[in-house]
């Protein structure tokens, strides 16, 4: 078989199409990206505190000096927060993350919408899915018209995947 054929059996499994086309979003809504950066500010301005207040002699000491490696773990993963985004097309869905996450449509056995409504700026809403081979992926989104596509795509691979 060569590659052309391959491609273009491909193709035709795809079922599930955004519409519109491919669409993309932020991984995470405003409110939550200013809570993540606020909470980081508030680390760093207390472990100033904790420096300022030590003894001299201990100021750039291990004690309070290792400190400031959970922040910068902290610090990290608020950069992630605020800049990860999340993408959809007819063939995969993607997160671009510390550890980018990709999920091809095709391998998707599951997938279930989590959100709370009314409380979506602070409980991040994400699709749960699960693979054929059992990998758990989890993809967050926040935008609304992400979301509705998550919601559509959930439906149709419940249709599509009960048996008959």
């Amino acid at each position: 078989m060569n590659p052309t054929e391959s491609n273009a059996s491909e193709d035709d499994k795809a079922v599930f199409t955004p519409r519109g086309g491919e669409i993309e979003c932020a991984a995470y809504g405003l409110a939550f990206k200013v809570i993540a950066l606020a909470l980081l500010a508030c680390a760093a301005v207390w472990l100033l505190q904790l420096q300022r207040g030590a003894p001299a002699a201990e100021a750039g000491s291990l004690p309070v000096s290792w400190l400031w490696l959970p922040w910068g773990m902290m610090a990290c993963t608020a950069w992630f927060v605020v800049t990860g985004r999340t993408r959809l097309t007819g063939r995969d869905i993607e997160q671009s993350w510390m550890w980018s996450k990709r999920l091809e449509l095709s391998n998707m056995a599951y997938a279930k919408l989590i959100r709370i409504r009314g409380l979506e700026w602070l409980i991040a809403p994400r699709l749960y899915t699960k693979s054929f081979t059992g990998k758990l992926l989890v993809f967050y989104a926040a935008d609304t018209a992400m979301l509705d596509e998550f919601k559509r795509l959930e439906l149709e691979l419940a249709t599509l995947r009960e048996p008959r």
